[in-house]
């Protein structure tokens, strides 16, 4: 049986969360806007800035003349702005809002029908949202990220509203297949790695547009360099990587124990494979000698369109055993 009250409960949670956020990406959005004018007020000439400085034994290394590397971000917060101050605080409260909101409405939804919430493509949205806020939010703990708040909240955003309109699905039972420990450990698990690809990917895309744009291009000045957003983007590949690994493992597990074989050639095994065989080549890649980082981060890139197409096309249009979308 369905507690309706309950379920309502967690869809005006959602809601509310839709709201707070959209502030908050606002308020993201104000920080960046109030560092632009306090980088144009330090910056240097484009020939000093641009120039190659000559390492030693002769050879040379792409430079810049600024002690923090031109278009860094701020080295200090006394280098912020008042006004990217306030709007950077007022945003990263409304984000931890926002979060623990969408956390609630996934708590909700759950205790509506007595489940794990992970039991179709609307619940699987709004777990990878939280969980993708989750990511940046507790990564901010350990450095400043306000810089990156706008590309993750309107993202987050954008999916929301795709599991609010087009995967929206009433609180229900689950199917008898799904009713195993297995759902709670395979899909959160998946759940995890899904938010740590996608702000990987995010910073990834920065990276290549900074490396493609130049350092000190629009908005792209008050990002960090180029080099630190590639590792960062690398760092956090390498935690989601083996979470996607055992997301596979235990998937075959499941799969054992449901279907009476660890492998059955369906259309989401099938792409849950290629997904780690996109990352394992971009993990490769990323430290084999004679690969530059800008196209080992283009396969990055590619491993995270393989998500989006078998989290989206793969579980809406392909008919195979995974079919629990409820659409």
């Amino acid at each position: 049986m369905t507690n309706e009250t309950l379920a309502n409960y967690a869809n005006l949670s959602l809601y509310s969360a839709m709201a707070v956020l959209t502030f908050s990406m606002l308020g993201y959005a104000g920080y960046l806007a109030g560092l632009l004018p306090a980088r144009d007020d330090r910056a240097e000439p484009a020939d000093a800035v641009d120039r190659e400085l000559v390492a030693a034994g002769g050879g040379t290394v792409s430079g810049d003349a600024s002690p923090h590397g031109a278009g860094a971000a701020p080295a200090t917060e006394s280098d912020v702005p008042l006004r990217a101050r306030k709007a950077g605080g007022i945003a990263e409260t409304l984000a931890i809002l926002g979060t623990l909101m969408l956390l609630t409405s996934a708590v909700l939804r759950g205790a509506s029908v007595e489940r794990w919430p992970l039991g179709n493509m609307f619940e699987f949205g709004v777990a990878s949202a939280l969980f993708t806020m989750a990511v940046f939010l507790v990564w901010g703990l350990r450095r400043d990220l306000r810089w990156l708040g706008v590309f993750v909240v309107a993202p987050v955003l954008i999916l929301l509203g795709l599991a609010n309109t087009i995967w929206y699905t009433e609180a229900a039972e689950l199917m008898p297949s799904l009713k195993s420990i297995w759902l709670v450990i395979h899909v959160t698990v998946a759940t995890i790695s899904v938010g740590l690809f996608a702000v990987g990917f995010v910073v990834a895309l920065l990276y290549l547009a900074k490396d493609h744009f130049g350092e000190r291009r629009g908005l792209l000045r008050v990002l960090p360099d180029s080099r630190t957003l590639e590792r960062l983007s690398y760092g956090l590949h390498i935690v989601a990587f083996p979470l996607w690994t055992f997301t596979l493992i235990a998937g075959a597990i499941w799969a054992r124990q449901a279907w009476g074989s660890y492998w059955n050639w369906d259309p989401k095994e099938v792409w849950t494979f290629i997904i780690w065989v996109v990352y394992a080549a971009y993990m490769h890649a990323r430290v084999t000698r004679g690969w530059r980082r800008q196209s080992a981060t283009w396969i990055a890139v590619a491993g995270f369109v393989c998500i989006i197409v078998n989290y989206s096309i793969v579980n809406m249009y392909f008919v195979g055993m995974h079919s629990y979308s409820g659409l």
